[in-house]
């Protein structure tokens, strides 16, 4: 993996695109989804500590927008290696100038694409097939107590879904968080990170 394989997202720089690269023969393929030293050469230099798989049996079942606060604020590796997933990473870092701006990106089991998502935005994403299956690494341990979202379909955010309301399959929690204006300041703006420093 090298700074070839990684690039800012279009709008949100702190998010990157990581395409690892497969290598295929008559077997299948080997690919390295995770190398530190070439993360870090790109100004990802996180460790993670705990790695999360979820599947979803529906298409257009939706997960978030989550975040969880405090100590607990994680930095997330996302993947899809089995069906696709719309997946979604929102600015909430107050003071931004990229506050409530979303950047929305598919990952597929077929394009190998990855998503590193720093602390202080918010995630979601949307299964656009059956049997989806989502793997991703995060930076804290997962605290319920830490646990906080905003609403999948906030009309400010404007996050362009591929469902609508009507066909979604959401969980209970996910259909009751406020708007992100509603929200109290969990994070505020710095800097850019410097991918070069």
């Amino acid at each position: 993996m090298t700074t070839k394989d990684i690039i800012a997202a279009d709008g949100l720089p702190a998010v990157r695109v990581i395409t690892p690269r497969r290598i295929s023969d008559s077997r299948g393929f080997f690919s390295e989804i995770w190398r530190e030293d070439g993360m870090s050469a790109c100004g990802i230099d996180v460790a993670f500590v705990q790695e999360n798989h979820a599947l979803s049996r529906a298409p257009n079942t939706i997960r978030g927008m989550h975040f969880q606060i405090g100590k607990s604020a994680q930095a997330k590796l996302i993947r899809c290696p089995r069906g696709s997933i719309l997946d979604l990473a929102v600015d909430i870092r107050r003071g931004s100038p990229t506050f409530g701006r979303h950047v929305a990106i598919v990952l597929s089991a077929d394009n190998w694409k990855q998503v590193y998502i720093p602390v202080g935005f918010a995630h979601g994403y949307c299964t656009l097939e059956p049997d989806t299956e989502v793997v991703y690494k995060v930076s804290t341990y997962y605290d319920p107590a830490s646990e906080r979202g905003f609403a999948w379909n906030d009309p400010d955010v404007a996050i362009p879904w591929p469902v609508g309301a009507e066909k979604a399959v959401l969980a209970a929690k996910d259909q009751t968080y406020p708007r992100l204006a509603e929200l109290p300041h969990f994070f505020t703006f710095t800097s850019y990170p410097d991918p070069h420093a």
